[in-house]
């Protein structure tokens, strides 16, 4: 299929518009079509979805703005593809959207949308590069400046996302892998070389091996499946290594058990191993475990960066990706997708943003980044005081304006300055104790970090008016999470895996 541009934009002579009575065109013309026809459906940027077709002679493809634009309007009023379809036919207002009044044929199929989802998950899958991602967060941008949103104030935070799968306990995720590999013999007509393990292929066989039985026989339950997954790995030697299911047994497996002595059990915390990481589903691979808050997640987590104005809010941009990755990384990730700003940007986050480096890296952006607060211990206010060179290796000025003897910076992650000065600087020094001087015979010594200094100046400006004011800004992303889970069903999408989830998450 080859890529094409669309060149029905404007209106033509022979535009089924023109059938409309003067009524009928003013209605259409007063409808959300005209604001989605002249606003939002010319700012879809076409090109970079040219890689999904080929550039050869041949049918050529569906209008991408097209498709683009009918999966936006079947977000927004909670259509599924087929009612899409169906409503592109009938309905005027759909086709003055996509302007598509001036086609003979309307260019969606009951399978459009769905090939062309395809051909992105395809395409991400081979060269790891989100077309949609890039789509969208244009359109953002452009939607922005319609609506007169400065770009200078934005506001980010993370919300988990449940995967579409079941809590399983250890034995019962063992006897899942093990159940999936017997039936995919069993579809394949290999039943002699599982003759024994017939009853994983049984529908109720789940249900017999964990409700029917008494929990007293747990422990020789365990035994059976790791006997069962073994002798299954011996079946499939090297032959299967390309087989999902018995990949899957493989790394449940290798990440739940040990084996001692020929003997397989469960592994414990003292063997270590355990992580984040690990198969919490074969229906799932992709998802991880991670806690928050003292609640126990299973799946995705979504990082939101909103620009914020006078005249609303627009979401700029987002990410998506298995729970255990941390908020800190998500705003280096954003930091470096961010190109240098010509206007100083600033940027408000919660506390599981904060850190020196991220205020470096937002820094060399020209983006100000403001944590709403802190995670750590709180410092001294005094160490705010301490006046450092530009690269933070050397104290320049105490509090109180001397100048040090010498000091020695460490580096490594502590990044610490040990810091000498006369005895008779810190002896009569009122911040002496606060700046816990250490007083020996002829000089006094201070340890210090840039670290702790940058954190005291942090928690100086959380008291001041400013930074109430852009408090108040960051708590309206909260509404975000909130409205995708009542919304749009954030926790019960339809599709599993990290990459399908990422497809799925343009629609929310």
């Amino acid at each position: 299929m080859s890529f094409r541009t669309n060149s029905s934009q404007q209106i033509s002579f022979t535009d089924s518009f023109n059938g409309l009575t003067s009524r009928e065109q003013k209605a259409l013309e007063n409808s959300w079509a005209r604001t989605f026809a002249e606003d939002i459906f010319p700012s879809i940027n076409k090109e970079p979805f040219r890689a999904l077709y080929s550039g050869s002679a041949s049918r050529p493809n569906t209008p991408v703005n097209i498709c683009i634009g009918a999966l936006i309007i079947k977000e927004l009023f909670s259509l599924s593809d087929d009612e899409v379809v169906e409503n592109l036919m009938l309905d005027p207002r759909y086709q003055y959207a996509l302007h598509t009044t001036s086609f003979e044929e309307q260019p969606l199929s009951d399978k459009t949308l769905s090939r062309f989802r395809k051909r992105c998950y395809d395409y991400e899958s081979a060269y790891g590069v989100d077309l949609l991602h890039g789509c969208m967060t244009d359109l953002g941008g452009k939607i922005a400046k319609m609506m007169d949103i400065s770009p200078r104030i934005k506001r980010m935070d993370s919300m988990m996302i449940a995967a579409n799968i079941r809590k399983l306990s250890r034995v019962e995720l063992l006897y899942t892998c093990v159940a999936k590999l017997a039936i995919h013999f069993h579809k394949n007509g290999q039943d002699e070389s599982i003759k024994g393990l017939e009853h994983y292929c049984d529908p109720n066989d789940y249900n017999k091996t964990f409700y029917h039985n008494p929990s007293s026989s747990t422990e020789e339950q365990l035994k059976t499946i790791l006997e069962d997954a073994d002798r299954l790995l011996s079946i499939c030697g090297s032959d299967y290594d390309e087989v999902t299911e018995y990949q899957l047994l493989v790394r449940c497996l290798s990440e739940q058990t040990v084996v001692e002595g020929a003997v397989r059990r469960l592994r414990t915390k003292e063997d270590g191993g355990l992580h984040s990481g690990m198969l919490q589903s074969p229906s799932d691979p992709d998802a991880t475990y991670r806690t928050k808050a003292g609640k126990e997640y299973q799946g995705y987590v979504a990082n939101l960066e909103e620009t914020v104005g006078s005249g609303g809010s627009v979401v700029t941009d987002y990410q998506y990706e298995q729970n255990n990755y941390s908020d800190s990384q998500f705003l280096k990730d954003s930091l470096e997708r961010t190109p240098p700003q010509e206007e100083t940007v600033t940027l408000v986050a919660d506390g599981a943003y904060s850190g020196k480096e991220n205020h470096d890296l937002a820094s060399e952006k020209n983006i100000r980044l403001v944590n709403t607060d802190l995670s750590g211990k709180a410092v001294d206010d005094i160490l705010a005081d301490f006046e450092f060179n530009e690269s933070g290796t050397k104290v320049l000025r105490c509090p109180a304006g001397h100048e040090p003897k010498s000091c020695g910076y460490t580096g490594g992650k502590s990044q610490q300055l040990h810091v000498s000065f006369t005895r008779e600087q810190c002896a009569g020094c009122p911040n002496k104790d606060r700046c816990r001087a250490k007083l020996h015979k002829r000089v006094s010594s201070v340890t210090v970090s840039i670290k702790a200094h940058e954190r005291a100046k942090q928690q100086r400006f959380m008291g001041t008016e400013e930074f109430r004011s852009l408090f108040r800004i960051r708590n309206g992303v909260e509404t975000i999470p909130s409205m995708l889970r009542r919304l749009y069903r954030a926790d019960t999408m339809p599709v599993r895996g990290l990459l399908r989830g990422r497809i799925q998450s343009k629609r929310l």
